[in-house]
């Protein structure tokens, strides 16, 4: 599909509703920074946003975009940023709330593109009429890990098994602390690096029977299960596994981490786990 290269929202022009007239899909057109330079009236339906507010970056009082879980949903810089970073597609789940309550759920997909020399991104949404296609969005494109899809489904998936079997599941939350102040000193391509090779560190040094993921822009989670204990040895087991120094092109680092853990008998809901480690983890 063809884009125009548009620097402002005033400056839309026939040939970009042209060229998406008729679409049944909802099409964005952003900056880097996540500026949403163009749209159609599709986006601005499903978004629940008149097409200027979309244009505008205004936003009603009551208006939320939050993912599956029910957390809300990165700013769009930040996802921007990430595609055109990674250089490959990025496909995330949507839920728009209006009042406290759910009006639509999408499904939202970002490409990064070149439009006349420039860095751009190029946003599809589409409504979800059924569940989650299992096979789109199940891998993070950076670090190769399972992404927050993946790791949502295997954390249900070991919470039953926890209730059937009277076994024990662990969720750990491992946040690399102050990653936006490193990107900003050394640059966000060794930021990627960092991320990267501390996946593999947690890919390695995990046996295969965990689930190590990418749960967030800084944060990795870790899925156990396991007879008895607590959860506290496999977290110290990842804080030591992850916390080494390692080589970050010249420079020779320690991530500052920050690790959290929730053990479970299988008897709380994915989102309640979830909002524990996450509420250990600030504190």
């Amino acid at each position: 599909m063809s884009v125009l290269d548009v620097t402002t929202p005033a400056q839309l022009t026939p040939v970009w509703d042209e060229l998406i007239t008729g679409l049944t899909v909802g099409v964005l057109l952003t900056d880097h920074r996540g500026q949403v330079l163009a749209t159609n009236d599709v986006a601005a339906e499903l978004l629940q946003l008149d097409r200027s507010d979309v244009l505008t970056g205004t936003r009603p009082e009551d208006w939320q975009a939050r993912d599956d879980t029910g957390a809300p949903m990165p700013d769009w810089s930040e996802l921007a940023g990430q595609v055109l970073r990674a250089g490959s597609p990025l496909s995330t789940p949507m839920v728009i709330v209006r009042g406290g309550r759910a009006q639509s759920r999408l499904w939202a997909d970002y490409h990064a593109v070149r439009v006349q020399g420039h860095s751009r991104v190029l946003m599809l949404l589409q409504p979800v009429q059924t569940d989650v296609p299992h096979s789109r969005g199940l891998i993070d494109p950076l670090t190769g890990l399972p992404g927050r899809i993946l790791l949502l489904d295997r954390l249900e998936q070991s919470l039953v098994r926890a209730r059937l079997n009277g076994t024990l599941a662990t969720l750990v939350l491992v946040d690399v602390h102050r990653l936006a102040e490193f990107n900003q000193q050394h640059g966000f391509e060794r930021g990627d690096e960092l991320l990267t090779t501390l996946a593999a560190r947690l890919r390695e040094g995990m046996s295969d029977d965990r689930t190590v993921a990418r749960y967030g822009g800084d944060e990795f989670a870790v899925i156990a299960e396991h007879p008895s204990g607590t959860g506290e040895e496999i977290a110290e087991q990842i804080r030591q596994t992850a916390g080494w120094p390692m080589r970050i092109g010249r420079r020779r680092v320690r991530p500052g981490l920050r690790v959290s853990w929730v053990t479970t008998d299988g008897h709380a809901t994915v989102h309640s786990v979830l909002a524990r480690a996450e509420q250990q983890l600030q504190r």
